[in-house]
């Protein structure tokens, strides 16, 4: 075929190839667009092609938010999701701030929908209509004419791909109010067909990981930590690693948390760091037994508590339990848990041509590390870059507010000559027996119940060690000396509970915790859902309806509660069990989502008890993605499930005990026999669904066993009178 091409076509043709159409806010957070990414905060890009490209401000670990964000920007901007593709934003909180975190870039908290959902819909909206004026111009027709679908503006007896526009659009100012759809319009918001946008690269091997980065001539390197937390390097001898090939050097990081092994591969730094010998001081460390730490715990719940949760007074809610009909009162622990992602933690740094540092990383909150690498190599904020990849879970481990393993990457690459990339690799041994854990926790609840079964008073006290205290989130969720973390989900639950009085014990000690998926609500809710059917049993009321009674206070949270709790009680067939299972319902409120689960089980706590089947039904606003939701859930329910019942961390004088898999075992696909998910309809803006699937998981199947056998108030349950088959 020839081509026969006039200058001024090509000029024409070549202006159109440069031209790029980026939407966004501005400075104020007003809508705005442009050719050029520095004139605004980009949500979408249009190349002059017609690919259209959604900027994903959060990371993706799995939980969604490459497609859900996606999913925003194709349904405004009139594209469908085969021809929409998306990349990671920079990292920058001034452009990429997490609306519910203050000026901070972070994904956690189950906020990355519900705190971006108009961000992306507007700037999806605003690029529509600046195209559509751009064809109105071009064919000299009113825009109300045009419509915009599957990547095609049509109408006035006209058709062309939006890429004839890019370039004229390019030349607008956006639409300070773009024009959004009414729901009843959404054709890709809510299609239950569509499916993840990262699947095939996951799938087929072509998705980068961090641990997939290998750049020329990177170094590896490990740390060697201290066996207890809160140990520091006091001498070492790398004599016997010197023998071993690949070995670079070993240097004690300047923080003397630990010594940095630098090797040529992975498996050579592993092997020259057991060959190590360290010397520590541990006069600063963790060095109490589980044992211990569960009998200070408990002892806490037993004593007046440091702190007052809300404002009812502890007398008077002790004289009401005391005069009551019948009481029922439980103590509960809960041990230490590691977060175990799949893909060990890792990074890669290096230095780059302007003298900068570039962090590749699936960065849970860049803004972090990016300021503590600000800080370790003296430049500024403009000269640190990160490249924000695929992360193969977390669950909370990788956005420590310390930003723990950046900061050693960072150290241990600055005292180099920076000549070499550094990647640091973790072993799931190192995470597991020096990483960050969901605090242990203990409670006791004493409630009291008049002649009718009617709740009278409810004194709750909690021990915990304080995830916040002390870190950069302390202002954040500590009022009062009252970390709410430690409490949520008990005295802010949707129940209508008369004299409730909430307390709260800090036991603060050098253990490093963290917050762990669902955060408090991993404690509260089985707490607050196994004390119900306690309650319900003593009352002589089914568990449902006794709950229901205490949701009928008519406030909204009340009432999707309620609307959530009916739904997976009837999908749950709840009440008519089969001969030889039971079941267990609980529901709870985290993170803005309504979530209830019926847990069916067969078998008996002594013989062996087999999961048979979890329904669950969750009211999370619009539902974006619905198969992205039910995913979500239901990792959530085996996250949940998993953990309660055969995980702990345990200590020995300070040291961990567990080390992988095979003494920390993560759910098994045998361990849950069916999963069934039911989303409530709703108009309601999205809230977040990474989290809140975990926190009535457990209960629900704590409620199932004490249905018929034991109530499990120490975890886990295979170590408290629990056989799982």
């Amino acid at each position: 075929m020839t081509m026969n091409t006039s200058r001024r076509g090509f000029l024409k043709s070549a202006a159109a190839a440069a031209a790029v159409l980026y939407v966004g806010t501005g400075v104020d957070g007003a809508m705005a667009a442009g050719s050029e990414p520095a004139q605004l905060n980009p949500f979408v890009r249009i190349d002059a092609d017609g690919t259209v490209t959604a900027i994903i401000k959060h990371f993706e670990t799995g939980q969604g938010p490459a497609t859900g964000l996606s999913t925003l920007i194709a349904e405004e901007l009139g594209v469908s999701m085969d021809d929409i593709q998306y990349e990671f934003a920079p990292s920058d909180a001034s452009r990429y701030n997490n609306l519910f975190f203050g000026q901070m870039q972070g994904t956690g908290g189950s906020t990355a929908m519900a705190n971006s959902f108009m961000q992306y819909r507007q700037a999806g909206a605003a690029a529509r209509d600046m195209l559509i004026n751009a064809a109105a111009q071009a064919w000299g027709v009113d825009p109300q004419t045009l419509r915009l679908d599957n990547g095609v503006i049509s109408g006035a007896g006209q058709s062309a791909p939006i890429a004839e526009f890019v370039a004229a659009a390019a030349q607008m100012a956006a639409p300070v109010e773009p024009r959004l759809k009414d729901p009843s319009a959404f054709r890709v918001i809510g299609d239950a067909s569509i499916r993840r946008k990262d699947s095939r690269p996951k799938t087929n091997g072509t998705a980068k990981y961090a641990m997939d980065v290998h750049l020329p001539n990177q170094m590896v390197v490990v740390i060697a930590r201290s066996p207890r937390m809160g140990g520091l390097v006091t001498g070492f001898d790398d004599t016997q690693a010197k023998g071993i090939k690949g070995f670079i050097r070993a240097a004690v990081l300047p923080n003397q948390a630990g010594v940095a092994v630098y090797a040529e591969q992975t498996w050579a730094a592993f092997q020259a760091r057991e060959a190590l010998s360290i010397e520590w001081d541990f006069s600063a460390a963790e060095m109490r037994s589980s044992d211990q730490i569960r009998d200070q715990l408990i002892a806490a719940v037993n004593a007046d508590p440091e702190y007052v949760v809300n404002s009812a007074e502890l007398p008077t809610v002790a004289a009401l339990i005391d005069g009551s009909d019948k009481i029922v009162e439980q103590t509960f622990y809960f041990p230490l848990l590691a977060h175990a992602p799949m893909e060990p933690l890792t990074c890669t740094i290096e230095a780059t041509a302007d003298g900068g540092i570039l962090l590749h990383d699936g960065c849970q909150f860049p803004t972090g590390p990016h300021m503590a690498m600000a800080q370790i190599f003296d430049l500024p904020m403009e000269k640190i870059r990160i490249n924000t990849m695929f992360a193969g879970g977390s669950f909370g481990r990788r956005a420590t507010p310390s930003a723990d393993y950046q900061v050693e990457a960072a150290l241990a690459f600055v005292i180099t000559d920076r000549s070499r990339p550094v990647k640091l690799v973790w072993s799931r041994e190192d995470d597991i027996t020096g990483g960050y854990y969901r605090p242990a926790v203990a409670h006791r609840v004493r409630v009291g119940l008049d002649a009718t079964g009617a709740i009278t008073g409810w004194d709750h006290r909690v021990a915990a060690q304080s995830i916040m205290k002390g870190t950069a989130f302390e202002n954040f969720s500590v009022h009062g000396g009252v970390d709410h973390s430690s409490v949520e989900g008990v005295a802010d639950g949707p129940y209508q509970i008369p004299g409730q009085f909430v307390g709260l014990t800090d036991v603060a000690k050098a253990t490093t915790v963290l917050w762990w998926r669902s955060v408090g609500h991993t404690h509260t809710a089985y707490v607050m859902e196994s004390m119900m059917d306690v309650a319900a049993k003593a009352a002589g009321r089914d568990p449902v309806e006794f709950r229901l009674a205490l949701l009928e206070g008519g406030d909204v949270d009340q009432l999707r509660t309620a609307n959530t709790l009916k739904l997976a009680a009837q999908t749950g067939n709840w009440g008519k069990v089969r001969e030889g299972h039971s079941q267990g319902i609980a529901v709870h409120k985290s993170f803005g989502s309504y979530v209830a689960e019926v847990v069916e089980i067969s078998g008996d706590a002594e013989s062996g008890i087999k999961i048979e089947k979890v329904t669950c039904a969750v009211d999370c606003g619009i539902a974006v993605n619905p198969d992205v939701i039910k995913a979500q859930m239901e990792g959530g329910i085996g996250y949940g499930v998993g953990h309660a019942m055969r995980d702990a961390v345990t200590l020995t004088e300070g040291i961990v005990d567990q080390s992988n898999f095979p003494d920390y075992a993560p759910l098994r696909i045998s361990d849950i026999g069916a999963i069934e998910v039911h989303i409530v309809p709703s108009t309601e803006a999205p809230t977040g669904v990474g989290e809140p699937g975990t926190p009535p998981s457990a209960p629900a199947l704590a409620n199932a066993i004490a249905a018929s056998g034991p109530r499990v108030t120490h975890l886990p349950m295979a170590e408290n009178g629990v056989e799982f088959v």
